[in-house]
């Protein structure tokens, strides 16, 4: 199976910096008379996606405690101009009941993904991340993914992408926390991709 997934697929949730607004000046304006009107360039999106779930949609179980606990596939692209690395963190702020939310529990945590690289492939083992990567800590304890395992209720799950205009120091094993503060001032662009899971053994 390949390191990484390049096809391109549908958008997730996104966050883009340094967008003009609409009433902003010079955009969508009409010409002056006479002039002829300007072609808009194309605005180019970064997106997190996966094949293992629609956005918004349940996550299957084989990615979670009930099943293989896989790490599900990735896909992204269009990464902004002068990213030089990639951060990953997956977590969930419903634990440990989303109807009294006590914490962020945090799944996954990588950084230092090349730019070239545009996804993670299914079950992807430590050794077979894109060269370069490091791992956090997640609230596993572990460095590898840790999937869903809601006590109770349906809980939300979100892959946060962001785009760095640095690559990050050897951080040794970093929780979510001290990953963020590295990534201060560094944050180019921003992507989120939501997934849901409740469990369905008793």
């Amino acid at each position: 199976m390949n390191r990484w997934i390049s096809a391109a697929l549908p958008a997730a949730v996104i966050a883009l910096a340094g967008l003009p607004s609409a009433g902003a000046a010079g955009v969508n304006s009409a010409p002056a008379p006479g002039k002829p009107a300007k072609r808009e360039a194309a605005v180019m999106i970064f997106t997190i996606t996966s094949p293992s779930f629609a956005p918004g949609g349940e996550i299957p179980s084989k990615h979670t405690c009930e099943g293989a606990d896989l790490s599900p596939a990735l896909a992204w692209k269009e990464a902004p101009a002068g990213t030089k690395s990639l951060a990953l963190i997956v977590d969930d702020p419903d634990a440990p009941d989303p109807k009294a939310p006590k914490m962020t529990w945090v799944h996954w945590v990588l950084y230092n993904l090349p730019p070239g690289a545009h996804g993670l492939a299914e079950g992807i083992a430590a050794k077979d991340l894109p060269a370069g990567t490091l791992a956090g800590t997640s609230d596993y304890k572990r460095g590898t993914w840790g999937g869903p395992c809601p006590p109770i209720g349906r809980h939300r799950y979100y892959f946060k992408l962001y785009a760095l205009d640095t690559v990050l120091p050897d951080l040794k094993n970093p929780n979510k926390v001290q990953l963020l503060k590295a990534m201060e001032g560094h944050i180019l662009a921003q992507a989120e991709l939501l997934g849901t899971y409740e469990k369905k053994g008793k």
